[in-house]
């Protein structure tokens, strides 16, 4: 089924028209990423070119996608912006709830009982307001996406940071929060900062073990997790004309890890190719006549240095197998120096579980080839040491991996294949372990994520991301230092045998194949349909408005947290078994900053309140300070907020009173949702006034009332002994974010125009 034709064709013909007016406002030659952001630009450009970087410009997407644990705030937020139906096409995606125990099959059984509430919701929810379902089982948002709805050149944005997977489709693809997705929903504009543009020049052909998934991870190595924030990842040259589309998806998909805005490839033949074999031939003919307008001008491939802000070079015939981690996506080792590192690091090199799949390594192609080391270790006698998980990333990829035998290859080696679903990659993992559950331990995974706690709870669980191929030998050898290029595996019969480099189709010969795909088209009308949220519900609770921000100054602001060095989103909202609440403010506030580590005392969930001077849990202490009638102000490190598009980061501390968050920089997502909520983002004029703040600190913020673009704002610090420290902070907040701000949530507003 060919989705949005209509509106494709007609982007396309307006496509080159733009493109060259494009040119002449610039004047100059355009990288990819420019040409679909001027092709979406909101009104026509006029006066001065943007500042890549500085400029706030207004964007009009193609579509909405939101998988069914940011959906439900999201939906809740759109439910009280007065609206019949959704401004552009949008779907939901149930991925996110089905958690991983026993497999697909039992899995997915319980996980139709557990959460009937919650998908009955977003069901009734999708069909009123036309909106397509992806039932649960359907499979994981990023891939359905990539096989439905991306095309060349298009721009989408998705409530999940792993959205910039479609840039694999060349698709300029963004992850956002729910408020974000509520505004385009609603028929408005979508704000962002004009991007800066890195460039990844890709040359050479993979060789041997080595895999898309390593291009990411040598990047993630090279940029760190905030390299790329403010930017999008354009990967081009002759080594990128040599990977497949799916390859070019799992190189976009964790470039969220690295901070960029998106990421996105070129459009080539690989591109058509996966068109063709997923049913949208109409849209892989419309491309080819607009080439031109898909790929960077030719000038910029003769001299990249001149249009981008960065050039990284990569030789894809250099490049080797990596291992990154553990605990952060960046800590790039290749394997053949692993040996060392884990010594140097005291890593555990037993390795305990493999996981293969999830939203950037679940394509047939990554199953095919990790399939084909199956199929050796079969043939010679050895089967695996570890725990071993195979996750595919849709029904229609599963189904055609069953078809093709691809399934059969990993449970004959003692594989467990898991439901089409997220699972263990985002915490919602029952694992199986017989040591105690704090016991340091290694595991293995194809997955982006690694940060503590991430996968299993388990502070002390070394995860290490690599590619499927790789995670699948660690599972067969049971050793993290294991190189396939050099060593060997003894088995069943004492034999010492050396595994091949890994082979498989880039799509199946014979075609896709499914019974049913998952997808439920929305009611052509529905004014009928009613929306039912019980008042009991422990899942579910309809939103109140947030209360406007009239003060001209903010007086004795208690703070609540100064959070110690990486505070991701996790850390402020954690996933697992916190899924479940994502529907009810109220009951998920429980968790906020519960992961977070006090700068006062190293310790998580355990700050002092100063209404009392004991100590207590973070979210009782910020209900305390909000029940006394007192604001709060949360202190935050480096790249604060790193990690997901999850908007409840922003809502939970919102919604317990917390004012202000200070801290020495910003992730890129996780700034615009705390803006959205009516939060003030401030960052440190001084990085160094961090290390001022003291934990009996009442806060005043005495120029409110003067709040306005590019104008600092002063923080006084009233600190216990009597002194006082007075610190400049500075803030992104243009006019129109200003006014979110003044009216309480950028929700209130929309609802404020729409009356």
């Amino acid at each position: 089924m060919v989705y949005d034709m209509d509106l494709i064709t007609s982007l396309y013909l307006g496509f080159e028209e733009k493109v060259t007016l494009g040119r002449a406002f610039w004047g100059r030659p355009l990288t990819l990423a420019e040409k679909i952001l001027f092709a979406h630009a909101w009104t026509a450009p006029s006066g001065k070119p943007y500042q890549r970087g500085e400029d706030y410009v207004e964007f009009g997407p193609d579509r909405v996608a939101m998988q069914d644990a940011t959906a439900q705030m999201a939906l809740l937020q759109f439910m009280q912006a007065g609206k019949a139906r959704t401004a552009v096409p949008t779907t939901v995606h149930c991925d996110h709830l089905i958690l991983a125990e026993k497999g697909a099959g039992p899995d997915l059984e319980r996980a139709l009982v557990s959460n009937k509430e919650v998908y009955d919701f977003l069901a009734s929810v999708s069909s009123k307001y036309g909106i397509g379902f992806w039932k649960p089982g359907a499979g994981i948002i990023h891939q359905v996406v990539l096989e439905n709805y991306a095309f060349p050149g298009g721009m989408m944005i998705g409530t999940d940071s792993h959205t910039p997977n479609a840039g694999g489709l060349g698709m300029l693809a963004v992850g956002v929060g729910g408020a974000d997705a509520v505004d385009v929903m609603a028929g408005m504009a979508w704000e962002l900062k004009f991007p800066k543009v890195i460039g990844v020049h890709l040359k050479g052909r993979l060789q041997g073990w080595a895999s898309a998934k390593d291009i990411i991870l040598k990047v993630a190595g090279i940029l760190t997790v905030k390299g790329g924030t403010g930017a999008i990842v354009e990967y081009f040259g002759e080594g990128a004309e040599t990977i497949s589309c799916t390859g070019k998806g799992t190189v976009c998909n964790m470039g969220a890890e690295v901070g960029a805005t998106t990421s996105l490839f070129a459009f080539d033949e690989s591109m058509a190719r996966y068109l063709d074999a997923t049913g949208r031939q109409e849209v892989a003919q419309a491309a080819r006549a607009v080439a031109e307008c898909l790929r960077p001008d030719p000038e910029v491939y003769a001299n990249p240095s001149a249009f981008y802000d960065q050039l990284i070079e990569i030789d894809l015939d250099a490049l080797e197998p990596l291992l990154n981690g553990p605990f952060t996506p960046d800590l790039a080792t290749p394997v053949s120096e692993m040996k060392a590192a884990a010594a140097k690091g005291n890593w555990p090199r037993k390795v305990e579980v493999g996981l293969i799949g999830s939203c950037t390594n679940s394509s047939y192609e990554d199953m095919a080839r990790a399939a084909s080391i199956a199929r050796q270790a079969c043939e010679k006698g050895i089967r695996v040491k570890t725990e071993f998980t195979v996750t595919p990333g849709s029904e229609q990829v599963r189904y055609t991996l069953e078809r093709d035998g691809i399934l059969d290859a990993f449970t004959d080696i003692g594989a467990v294949v898991l439901a089409n679903a997220c699972g263990p990659c985002i915490g919602q993992w029952a694992r199986h372990r017989s040591g105690p559950e704090d016991e340091a331990n290694t595991i293995v995974t194809s997955f982006n994520r690694n940060f503590a706690k991430r996968n299993d709870g388990n502070p002390k669980t070394h995860a290490f991301v690599a590619s499927p191929e790789m995670v699948t030998v660690l599972a067969l050898s049971g050793d993290l230092c294991f190189n396939p290029a050099t060593d060997t595996l003894e088995n069943e019969t004492g034999e010492q045998v050396r595994l091949d480099p890994p082979v498989g189709d880039e799509l199946p010969a014979r075609g896709f194949d499914c019974k049913d795909p998952g997808y439920v088209e929305p009611s052509p009308d529905g004014t009928g349909i009613e929306v039912i949220v019980q008042p009991d519900s422990k899942r579910l609770q309809l939103l109140e408005p947030f209360s406007p921000n009239t003060e001209t100054e903010l007086k004795g602001l208690h703070l609540l947290l100064k959070a110690k060095g990486k505070c991701t989103t996790d850390h402020i909202s954690m996933a697992g078994p916190w899924l479940r609440f994502r529907g009810h403010l109220d009951n998920i506030s429980d968790n906020c900053f519960i992961g977070a580590i006090n700068a006062f005392n190293g310790e998580a969930n355990n700050v002092k309140n100063l209404l009392t001077g004991s100590y207590g849990e973070v979210p009782a202490t910020a209900r305390a300070y909000k029940a006394a009638g007192i604001g709060s102000i949360v202190v935050g490190d480096e790249n604060y907020g790193e990690g997901s598009s999850r908007e409840h980061a922003a809502m939970e501390p919102r919604h317990l009173g917390v004012r202000v968050v200070l801290v020495r920089s910003f992730a890129r997502i996780h700034e615009t949702n705390l803006k959205k909520q009516g939060m003030l983002a401030l960052t440190f004029a001084n990085p160094d006034d961090y290390d001022k703040i003291r934990e009996d600190d009442r806060v005043d913020l005495p120029d409110l009332g003067s709040f306005a673009p590019g104008k600092p704002l002063t923080l006084v610090f009233r600190h216990a002994d009597g002194t006082q420290d007075a610190l400049n902070a500075r803030h992104t907040y243009n006019a129109a974010q200003i006014a979110w701000y003044r009216a309480g949530s950028a929700l209130n507003l929309i609802r404020r125009q729409q009356a």
